[in-house]
């Protein structure tokens, strides 16, 4: 089968054998925005040489904005349901394929305001089928997960379902400061500086709150107390470290998924807090929509 994370900036693509082993990916920059509406086009052509009969496709494809809507299921939420939400689509220009979209989630549980997710639910499918290799964190077998990115997602997991979840922008408004903020214009190219990352995290946990923090970017580089490269690094260990204030959960060990330069600084972070973590791929979205395929019966 192909396993396909289809999101607003990036599409990756996963072949699978049976087993459920990813064989060969690849991805390219025709993320939504890219796509103009053109979906089905886009797909073909990005699948052109691989023939396999079966695509199970997630995230924000399966949004207002994408190629279908598919409605969201409501946590507490396992395999079962979630595989019961997902919708076939018809592609006439894909002739032998049967094409399935992934629903996201919803929930209101922590609190009370909605949270959606669109594709994380697959990585965490994917980290919840992984027998032997994640350990129970607590004795009703409770899993703490964090999935950092642009929208970082916060999710506990037990018994095999996401019960809950919730959502900080930390990646988003990083971006935005960066890019469009007097603190940006402050800043060079970032170069990864562990000790300017742990000032900032430390600096997080103290009085004044985040937006008075944030305005000691500007002040620490007018006293020339951090350089113009030190700055963004900086910058990262205070988001980092107000997103951890806010949503740190009560076990002591978090697994992570992402991307190895994004989860590397989030472990220093849980780290400054007395708290463990174990880091996975990616790609445990290919293992979730598998998983999906094989709940509805797909993969004959």
């Amino acid at each position: 089968m192909i396993a396909i994370d289809w999101g607003t900036s990036s599409f990756r693509a996963y072949r699978l054998n049976a087993a459920g082993v990813v064989v060969d990916q690849r991805s390219a920059a025709a993320g939504l925005i890219a796509c103009d509406g053109a979906f089905e086009s886009v797909l073909a052509q990005q699948l052109q040489d691989w023939d396999d009969g079966l695509i199970v496709m997630a995230g924000m494809i399966g949004s207002r904005s994408g190629w279908y809507e598919v409605p969201y299921v409501a946590c507490p939420a396992g395999i079962d349901t979630i595989a019961a939400g997902m919708l076939e689509v018809t592609a006439t220009g894909l002739p032998g394929r049967r094409i399935f979209i992934a629903p996201g989630l919803s929930d209101r549980s922590s609190t009370g305001l909605p949270e959606v997710m669109r594709g994380e639910e697959t990585q965490l499918l994917g980290l919840l089928g992984l027998p032997g290799q994640i350990n129970a964190l607590e004795g009703d077998g409770t899993y703490t997960v964090c999935l950092p990115g642009t929208h970082s997602k916060w999710a506990i997991a037990k018994d095999g379902c996401i019960s809950s979840f919730h959502t900080a922008m930390t990646g988003e408004l990083y971006a935005v400061l960066r890019q469009h903020s007097l603190l940006g214009a402050l800043m060079q190219e970032e170069v990864d500086d562990e000790t300017s990352f742990a000032l900032g995290v430390t600096t997080s946990s103290q009085a004044g709150g985040l937006l008075n923090h944030l305005f000691s970017v500007r002040t620490r580089g007018l006293f020339g107390e951090l350089s113009s490269t030190q700055l963004p690094s900086y910058l990262s260990g205070l988001l980092i470290g107000h997103e951890l204030q806010g949503l740190l959960p009560a076990t002591k060990q978090v697994h992570l998924i992402g991307s190895s330069a994004l989860l590397s600084r989030y472990q220093r972070a849980l780290a400054m807090h007395g708290m463990e973590s174990s880091v996975h791929p990616e790609v445990l979205a290919a293992q979730g929509l598998h998983r999906l395929a094989r709940e509805r019966d797909l993969l004959r």
